[in-house]
């Protein structure tokens, strides 16, 4: 039996992240999954924010994908997903920070938007971010494949589900990654091809259907709640 049980949701982003990690580190786990919708009251009790992912693991309790993915570093070393230097480390701290702070919520704020305006303006930040990506991290971190080298980190984790997004980003809002994000797009066709990602995504049909929450700012969960603006 499994020592660590993730409980998660199929479509969810954040909880991907962490399911992903979970099979890139070789860690055998117990996949739970809930209905966001309609949340057992047992999953209220250790999920404060009402939020997927979370993990037990031994006893112990841990919430947000970010978090949980550095405690797995710490507790399952092997095939370790982060550098071994604090340079390196503190590198790709930043970039975490950088797509949980900068990158993942322009991307809800333009699919909640609904007037013109305040789409444009969000198309234009999330483009920025983009492109800090491509000329700031990907082009500078390092001269492999991934966002800090050879091989594939929590950075690379952080990103990609949010990518895997944009379908719904171009079915709804007509917004597509920049021609010069030659790097990214050329990273985003490698992420494609990992074993975790191919079984850890939902098709760009279930998430375009699923994104039409946001789309049409219907959403009644907790991120919609923190990202929309009033």
């Amino acid at each position: 039996m499994a020592d660590v049980e993730i409980i998660s949701s199929s479509t969810c982003p954040f909880a991907q992240r962490s399911r992903m990690a979970l099979m890139e580190k070789g860690v055998d786990f117990t996949l739970t999954e809930i209905d966001l919708n309609d949340k057992p009251d047992w999953f209220l009790e250790i999920s404060p924010y009402g939020k997927v992912p979370v993990i037990r693991h031994e006893g112990t309790v841990v919430f947000e994908s970010a978090v949980i993915n550095e405690y797995l570093e710490e507790v399952f070393p092997e095939h370790p997903m982060l550098p071994g230097d604090p340079v390196g480390r503190a590198k790709a701290r930043i970039w975490i920070d950088f797509a949980n702070v900068r990158f993942v919520p322009q991307v809800y704020k333009l699919m909640l938007a609904q007037e013109l305006e305040r789409q444009a303006m969000h198309a234009q930040k999330l483009t920025e971010a983009l492109l800090m990506m491509e000329h700031e991290g990907l082009g500078k971190l390092s001269d492999g494949p991934y966002w800090l080298g050879e091989d594939i980190s929590l950075v690379d984790l952080s990103f990609m589900p949010h990518l895997q997004r944009f379908c719904a980003l171009a079915h709804y809002r007509d917004f597509h990654i920049p021609e010069e994000c030659v790097l990214l797009k050329a990273w985003l066709q490698l992420m494609r091809q990992r074993p975790s990602v191919q079984a850890m995504s939902p098709s760009d049909e279930t998430l375009i259907k699923n994104w039409s929450k946001y789309a049409f700012n219907t959403s009644t969960g907790t991120t919609a709640a923190d990202m929309r603006e009033v």
